[in-house]
């Protein structure tokens, strides 16, 4: 990739990471209060994720648990979706208004992930996908973002189909990835957030 690009893709993450997430840390506190709230004071706040990032390298993702402490009691990784019976009240509602992502700025902050870029995803559906799906590793080109244009054009995923689907929108991204792209996606992406605009 071209370091000019890098940097300010850098540059980018670490002014606008830093900003949202001194504006966000109000709706944080708020959100990890309801939890306690909901589960009790003993219930861990975060959920911590081995996910896939640039260049195939894993890296622990953030999130706002909003599933239930025993939702993968198991042991064996569950594709997440829509209306998924193992998430909370409070888990609803934050991802409903994407607060559960907000931890994920600490990845951003640390150049583990990027504010744009394709969803990061677990080892175990990376290994069996990318078997299934012509140039799947593609996608990790480029680092992982919070949002990205596969994440606004095709929210939910819960199927090898739906992965394919979601791919040809990573694929784009990488393809046309730009400084004016990611600023564009940002907007869409506050317009989802704040304005409900979207699926």
């Amino acid at each position: 990739r071209d370091p000019v690009r890098l940097l300010t893709s850098r540059t980018l993450d670490l002014a606008a990471g830093l900003i949202v997430f001194a504006l966000a840390s109000p709706f944080m506190l708020c959100a990890a209060l309801a939890i306690k709230l909901e589960e009790g004071w003993h219930a861990p706040l975060f959920y911590r994720q081995r996910r896939v990032g640039l260049l195939g390298q894993p890296f622990g993702l953030l999130k706002f648990r909003s599933m239930r402490v025993d939702a993968e009691q198991n042991g064996q990784a569950q594709w997440a979706c829509k209306n998924d019976p193992r998430v909370t009240r409070v888990g609803a509602l934050m991802r409903k208004t994407r607060i559960d992502e907000l931890p994920q700025l600490l990845n951003v902050l640390r150049g583990q992930m990027s504010l744009v870029g394709p969803r990061p995803e677990r080892p175990e559906f990376v290994a069996d996908l990318a078997e299934r799906i012509p140039y799947y590793h593609e996608r990790h080109s480029v680092k992982p973002g919070i949002t990205g244009w596969a994440q606004l054009c095709y929210p939910y995923g819960s199927s090898e189909q739906d992965a394919l689907e979601k791919l040809q929108y990573d694929l784009y991204y990488v393809k046309n990835n730009t400084l004016l792209f990611d600023l564009a996606i940002l907007l869409q992406t506050a317009e989802v957030v704040f304005l409900g605009k979207g699926r």
